[in-house]
């Protein structure tokens, strides 16, 4: 995880005679949306041409990410007029609606019929498909955006608003989108480097236009602890978010479709709590600690992290928590059995005469991923921190987040693969933006991953093979504060935005883009 001490098919199309439609198709092989992603029986249907032949055949709006399919038709599109308002089809959907209205600066009416001029949101009939998918069909100086879930009809209205920035219209025809990937994201450290709640929430507004979906918080490590604790508080930082703060943040993600994944990471990086509790510190035979080590021997440490975790599990509505279990410092010496007795001891009383402290720190990790379980969500955890062979393996059920093929436990993402673990890429090769670009890190660009980038793509620049597609889940883009006073926070928000443009674009559809970087570069001023 942290970084401080390691180093498909163009689209086919058909021109036909002028009172029929064209259909741009750009779904990969298995991934359309047919006819069961849950779209209204209208919004199936061909687009009608427009009774005048004055108007050219429409292009597909432009937005990024782009849309994956494009039924195009005659006639002028659609714009905001003086009278035009946004309704909704369904009361589940009003937020979205009066989100949109504000945005666009017309009116909300409501759950009314919709108007010449308006734009309709509104749940599918059926109810079934892809939750992230929508259809977008504008026709009759009208827009009706519908999907089997709330979240695809907004991403639909993010579709509407980028094409309208960008081209003060949105196309006749229809749009049938989804996302190839179901997480995806931005990864905080806002341990190491404090960034004000304002700073978040811009962060998450940035992000729900591009569609991405997971905002992960890293808010413990040796250096600080930055949300507001009741069960410890002895071990929050001076500079610190508020809980308020975090509800407030946390109700905004939840409007945006935006799933916040909290995370204290153990048994290594606990050096904030262990300032408070000295006591709990590893140490060897020596008395040497180990920098943000707990002592995974003593029943004091599981305790005092499962607290943390089962209150942050409350606080955090999603359905995802991260327990870190990378780099734990007692597994990087020659001998840890030697070095680290207490250890040595616990693991065979509690795991048999073979055990080793290996095996006394997956168990740690299968522990504390129960936690999680019990509080009804999935664990997640860094991949060095999955370990081969010995008497305990990490549970199935553990996400893997793999980062980095260098730290001692990590393997081969085609080894965690192989054993059927679902997998989210965070290669450090492409994905990690670290704060002063230590141990041979630079600061990644949007331009590599755009280019050179896939879902695939887990360790170095190989990508796994295409069998393994539908186990990798997804990708964030991590941002470390190794050194946090290199930028202010300003400096982040601009370094990592064509980051995520970029990475918006390959996990929605993750193809080799039509536009060329340049081009995309250009669309992103114009459609923000």
């Amino acid at each position: 995880m942290s970084p401080s001490r390691a180093p498909l098919v163009a689209g086919a199309a058909v021109a036909v005679a002028a009172a029929v439609t064209l259909t741009v198709v750009v779904w990969p092989e298995g991934s359309g949306p047919g006819a069961g992603n849950g779209a209204s029986a209208s919004s199936r249907t061909s687009v009608s041409p427009s009774p005048t032949r004055s108007y050219p055949l429409s292009s597909a709006p432009r937005t990024i990410p782009a849309v994956r399919e494009h039924t195009a038709a005659r006639g002028p599109g659609w714009k905001p007029a003086k009278d035009s308002t946004v309704v909704a089809a369904d009361p589940e959907l009003a937020d979205e609606a009066k989100l949109l209205a504000k945005e666009l600066k017309i009116g909300y009416r409501g759950e009314k019929s919709a108007r010449s001029g308006d734009v309709e949101l509104a749940l599918a009939a059926s109810g079934k498909g892809d939750p992230e998918s929508y259809t977008l069909k504008t026709a009759d100086n009208r827009v009706t955006i519908s999907g089997p879930g709330q979240a695809g009809v907004f991403y639909g209205t993010r579709t509407l608003k980028q094409s309208l920035n960008a081209d003060d219209t949105v196309p006749e025809g229809v749009v049938r989108d989804t996302p190839d990937r179901p997480q995806r994201g931005l990864n905080l450290d806002i341990a190491r480097k404090h960034y004000t709640a304002d700073w978040i929430e811009d962060r998450l507004r940035q992000m729900a236009d591009l569609k991405l979906n997971q905002l992960g918080l890293h808010f413990s490590d040796d250096q600080a602890f930055r949300i507001e604790s009741d069960t410890h508080p002895e071990v929050v930082s001076e500079e610190h978010l508020t809980k308020a703060e975090v509800r407030r943040i946390v109700k905004l993600a939840q409007s945006l479709h935006i799933t916040i994944v909290a995370e204290i990471d153990s048994p290594g990086h606990l050096g904030a709590v262990l300032k408070a509790h000295p006591d709990l510190q590893l140490r060897n035979t020596q008395g040497v600690a180990r920098q943000g080590a707990v002592d995974i021997s003593k029943a004091e440490s599981a305790k005092i992290v499962d607290d943390l975790l089962t209150e942050y599990a409350e606080l955090f509505p999603g359905n995802w928590f991260h327990v870190g279990a990378d780099e734990y410092q007692a597994l990087t010496v020659s001998d840890p059995a030697a070095s680290y007795p207490q250890l040595a001891e616990a693991a065979r009383k509690k795991y048999g005469a073979d055990a080793t402290v290996q095996d006394l720190t997956e168990g740690w990790l299968n522990d504390r991923a129960a936690v999680i379980i019990k509080a009804k969500k999935i664990p997640k955890a860094w991949n060095d921190g999955f370990f081969a062979g010995g008497t305990v393996a990490g549970d199935k059920g553990i996400e893997v987040e793999y980062w980095t093929g260098k730290e001692i436990g990590a393997r081969p993402p085609q080894d965690y693969l192989a054993e059927g673990r679902k997998v989210i890429n965070l290669n450090d090769e492409f994905l990690y933006y670290v704060l002063g670009e230590p141990n041979d890190f630079t600061y990644p660009t949007g331009e590599r991953i755009y280019e050179q980038w896939t879902p695939l793509v887990l360790r170095g620049t190989e990508p796994v093979a295409e069998r393994y597609s539908k186990q990798i889940l997804g990708a964030r883009f991590a941002v470390w504060g190794d050194f946090p006073n290199a930028q202010t926070q300003a400096q982040v928000a601009e370094g990592i935005r064509m980051p995520l443009n970029a990475l918006s674009q390959k996990v929605w559809d993750p193809r080799e883009p039509k536009l060329t970087w340049a081009q995309f570069q250009k669309l992103a001023d114009e459609t923000s």
